[in-house]
């Protein structure tokens, strides 16, 4: 196991130092002249040579990656060209945002997505079966923004029950802040409720269907038993490994939630530093957000042998 998890602490390290190769050529092997870019139209000459300068565009490629990267290791991400702050510092002042919407969606939609596989594989061929997996199917077809605005509209403009956009920080009122976050996590949660759910589904009914059910219903076990104890415990690795892949869902998924609902978060962020060409911030945002997928990859391979046993590396 020691062994596993040094081989797969090196590969993790290697992904993201691909990654971060990825992340410095998106900006140097853009079409144009990034320092032009970032200046704007209006700007002289003069202003583009020193932001070429600033941004240490006139060296070679690999010196300007050894530079960057080495600032990285030490937590320097850049600064903004907009702000003139720090990357790291701005995705520190969104990441509550960001975080709270994240948290508050795997908290609803997991929960909620592997109850009703489970329900679905027990009842498969019935109605029920036929009505969750319809669900499914039209929550993971509708595009996040779709949702977004469809809820706004009958929950925030018709029914006047929820509050239509905005953010309240957890530590100016846990009430509102709670509040807010209703009809975007359910919003994002929507898609990730789908996926899981048929997944489990899907899982559920090929280990029901097996010899060591068959014998545990036999001995008249009770049925939530048998679902809960023994078949969900066999199908975890699946659904596990579907739960970590669609955190790449959710972070999708954040940007155009925090968007349709002028959120302050690390996706608003993202579509402002686009909008202002502000490449620092666009390079530092990917950067970080790839890192947590990977190592989140890394924890959901990890966790295998909890959950079964029999998993041996």
């Amino acid at each position: 196991m020691a062994s596993y998890i040094l081989k797969r602490l090196g590969s993790t390290a290697l992904v993201l130092f691909l990654v971060s190769i990825l992340v410095f050529l998106l900006l140097r092997l853009a079409p144009g002249d990034p320092a032009a870019v970032i200046a704007g139209d209006n700007a002289s000459p003069e202003q583009i040579a020193r932001l070429r300068a600033m941004l240490g565009l006139d060296d070679a490629l690999p010196i300007q990656f050894v530079r960057w990267f080495g600032q990285v290791l030490q937590g320097n991400l850049g600064v903004s060209v907009y702000s003139n702050e720090p990357v790291l510092s701005l995705i520190g002042q969104r990441a509550e945002a960001t975080l709270s919407i994240t948290f508050t969606t795997l908290l609803i939609a997991v929960p909620l997505a592997v109850t009703m596989g489970v329900v679905a594989a027990n009842r498969a061929g019935t109605w029920v079966d036929r009505a969750l997996m319809l669900f499914a199917v039209a929550g993971f077809s509708l595009p996040a923004f779709v949702v977004g605005y469809l809820l706004v509209y009958v929950f925030a403009i018709q029914l006047q029950v929820m509050p239509v956009q905005g953010y309240v920080p957890i530590a100016e009122d846990v009430g509102r802040w709670a509040w807010h976050l209703v009809l975007p996590a359910v919003t994002l949660g929507l898609i990730y409720t789908a996926l899981i759910a048929r997944i489990t589904r899907a899982t559920m009914i090929e280990v029901l269907s097996e010899d060591f059910i068959r014998t545990a219903r036999a001995k008249g076990l009770p049925m939530k038993r048998i679902l809960l104890r023994h078949a969900l415990r066999n199908a975890g690795v699946p659904i596990v490994t579907v739960i970590g892949i669609g955190i790449a869902l959710l972070i999708g998924g954040v940007v155009v939630t925090e968007t349709v609902f002028n959120i302050p978060g690390i996706g608003r962020l993202v579509v402002d530093a686009i909008a202002r060409r502000d490449y620092p911030v666009i390079q530092g945002v990917i950067l970080v957000c790839s890192a947590i997928y990977v190592l989140l990859n890394l924890l959901t391979d990890l966790s295998y042998t909890l959950i079964d046993p029999r998993i041996s590396y």
